[in-house]
Formats: C-alpha cells, structure tokens, sequence
C-alpha cells in the first residue's frame, strides 16, 4: 500500500459536495457505451470506480448493468453518491477508502475506473495495486473533460484568473502540472502493466448562467469553500463582476470534449508468449 504523501487530503472535497453533482459536467451515457464496447463489458461484470465522488460515473454504469464497487475517502461524498443511486433506481456497494487505503475484501474488477482522480493518487504505486484488482482481460479507464480554446470558453479563463487571485496556482496540483519533469497520464500507463491506450471521446456544448459558473468554481478543490474560508463572499463577488466584463447579459456556453482513456494490458501470442504488437 503506497504511503499517502503529506499533500493528499482525504476530506479535500468535503464542501463542495452541494456543488459538485449540480454543476460539474456529466459524463454522456454514450461514452460509457464506447468504454464498456472497448473493454468487452457485459451485464453483470464487476466495476470499480475509485474516487467515486457523488457517483457520476459509478450510476451510469450501473444503470448499464454493471455490479458496480465505488470508493470514495469522504463520507459525504458516499451519501451523495448513495442518494443520487436511489434516485436513479440502481444500487452501489459503496465503500469507505481510497489508493492509499483500500477497503478490505474487493475485486476482482473487470474494469477500474477513475473520474477526474487520477491525479491524486501515487500514480505508479496505484497502477501496481489495480494489476492485481483487474482480472487479465480487463482493463483502466480514466474519465476527464478536455476545452478546446475557443471564444465560447473565454469564461474559464477568467474564472482561473480570478481564482489565481486567491491561491489556485498554490495548489500542489497545479503547480506540479506547471513543473518540466511532470508526466502526463498516458506517459504513466505506458510504463505501468495497462500499456495498450486508446482513447473514447465525445463532445459537448451546454448553456451556463453566472450562477453556474460560480458553482462550477465552488465545487473545484483550488476554490472550495473550506479552502477559501471567509475569502468566500470576496472570491464570489470578484468572480460575477469578471464574467460581467465577459458576458454582460449573463449567459455562457461551455464547449467541451468528455474523455476516456482505456489501458488494457498487451496481448500475447499463445505460440511465442510474446507481445504482439502488430
């Protein structure tokens, strides 16, 4: 089990859970179809998805049959995922945990997913413990959104720019992504057991109010209320009056491409035993 490093913070999302289920984007049903017709999933198969957060992707593939294990390290995480599940009608085996300290008992999954959490975990060490957790046909898939730099999104980048305003680029995460030795994910798969990548993608585009906006940044680590404290009202009232300059109507549009990228292991030629790459 890999030790948690001095900046991981299993109850770093705890406030922004109000927001996070509201104003985050979804994920499209239909990209879950693509990653389950990737991995060979059927009805019935076993998935885990790490970081579950309030459930979003942890619901859609229930609701696309699967026995689905989702882990989250805060609590109020797990009861929101658990009401969003009753709501939707399926059931999740819900377990307290995380990367840095499994729960007892689970596996075997035919697909371990991770949404937008990846990059909190010991990557290496992560990867290590899934290739005893995945059964040899199953594969990683990790979920995230991507924003073309278009003027439809000029929005976000006054929304960092005002968050930089109140400590974002700070954040351990960010500055590690700003850092000439960082290694993108698809650099850590290569060199994991899951080193076969291909990618499932499908874009969106979405209205958005200010109000949306501002829960959109509530419900981000760098900008979560717990961490902004009394800043909070400051950070909000600094937030509207930038979008203003942007928008002065009000109204947004958010373009963005949702994400998989599926590690599967290399296959091996039963007559050599070697990899076959062809």
């Amino acid at each position: 089990m890999a030790e948690a490093p001095k900046t991981y913070d299993p109850h770093r999302f705890r406030t922004t859970v109000p927001y996070y289920t509201r104003y985050r984007l979804g994920y499209p049903p239909a990209l879950i179809e693509r990653v389950n017709g990737i991995v060979g999933l059927k009805p019935g198969d076993a998935v885990m998805d790490l970081g579950c957060g309030p459930g979003l992707l942890a619901i859609l593939f229930a609701l696309a049959g699967m026995k689905v294990t989702a882990i989250d390290p805060e609590p109020a995480m797990l009861e929101a995922a658990r009401e969003a599940a009753s709501e939707a009608g399926v059931s999740l085996d819900l377990r307290l945990g995380s990367s840095f300290d499994w729960p007892a008992g689970i596996g075997p999954f035919r697909l371990a997913a991770m949404g937008r959490s990846f990059h909190w975990m010991d990557r290496e060490a992560t990867l290590q413990a899934l290739d005893s957790l995945v059964t040899a046909d199953g594969a990683v898939a990790l979920f995230h959104d991507e924003h073309p730099q278009t003027a439809e999104n000029a929005w976000r980048r006054v929304m960092h720019d005002v968050a930089n305003r109140y400590g974002r680029q700070d954040s351990h995460h960010v500055q590690a992504r700003g850092q000439a030795d960082y290694r993108k994910h698809e650099s850590v798969l290569l060199d994991s057991p899951f080193n076969r990548l291909e990618h499932a993608g499908i874009f969106i585009k979405r209205e958005m109010t200010a109000d949306d906006v501002v829960g959109l940044a509530f419900s981000l680590s760098t900008t979560a209320p717990q961490k902004l404290g009394e800043r909070a009202p400051a950070f909000e009232k600094d937030l509207r009056a930038a979008l203003a300059e942007v928008s002065p109507s009000g109204r947004f549009v958010e373009i963005a491409e949702m994400l998989a990228l599926v590690a599967r292991r290399q296959l091996s030629s039963p007559e050599s035993g070697q990899d076959n790459n062809d």
